[in-house]
């Protein structure tokens, strides 16, 4: 399993293949209807029990959680803070919590200045229509793969041109890497 990169969250769940000793798992939650695009990205360490429920999975240990929001030109309600949005549209963060890449297509790309801490416990809940989850594994090149992954996703998923996927995928992993739970 050393050269296994990443693999489908609930896949390794069901194959006994999770890594206990810690790794990232990232969600993603596309709108059917448009370009707007939300990821999670959370990391664990020393789980004590994972467990399987009607809604997830609930991993019982510490994690750090990141947010990113990708909001197309087109939405309507970009004025809103994003923690007052609808569920579809919100992330747990304020303006001023986040950094925001626009792009050249105006498409605004929102980052987490600084992970949010969970204790004891957390629960990925189980994707639905084109929404996935994703565990990555840590390995060196940990960091190299986020950063490949985050690049493609948002430019072929959320529509934000290349060069600016690639800025905003440098963000995004310049925010994990200052993640404690390591």
């Amino acid at each position: 399993m050393n050269n296994v990169k990443a693999l489908d969250l609930f896949q390794a769940y069901n194959e006994d293949k999770l890594p206990r000793e810690g790794g990232y798992i990232v969600s993603s939650f596309f709108n059917p209807r448009s370009k707007y695009s939300k990821y999670e990205i959370v990391a664990y360490n020393g789980v004590k029990t994972i467990y399987l429920t009607k809604d997830g999975l609930t991993f019982q240990t510490d994690g750090n959680k990141v947010f990113v929001l990708s909001e197309p030109a087109i939405y309507s309600k970009k004025f809103i803070e994003p923690f007052r949005r609808d569920t579809e549209h919100q992330i747990p963060h304020r303006f001023s919590e986040l950094e925001i890449i626009k792009a050249k297509n105006q498409t605004r790309v929102m980052v987490s200045k600084a992970p949010i801490i969970t204790y004891s416990s957390f629960t990925i809940l189980r994707p639905t229509g084109v929404n996935f989850s994703l565990v990555f594994y840590k390995r060196d090149d940990i960091f190299a793969n986020l950063d490949y992954f985050f690049t493609e996703t948002l430019s072929k998923e959320a529509g934000v041109p290349k060069s600016d996927a690639r800025t905003a995928s440098g963000k995004i992993i310049e925010v994990i890497k200052s993640f404690s739970i390591f």
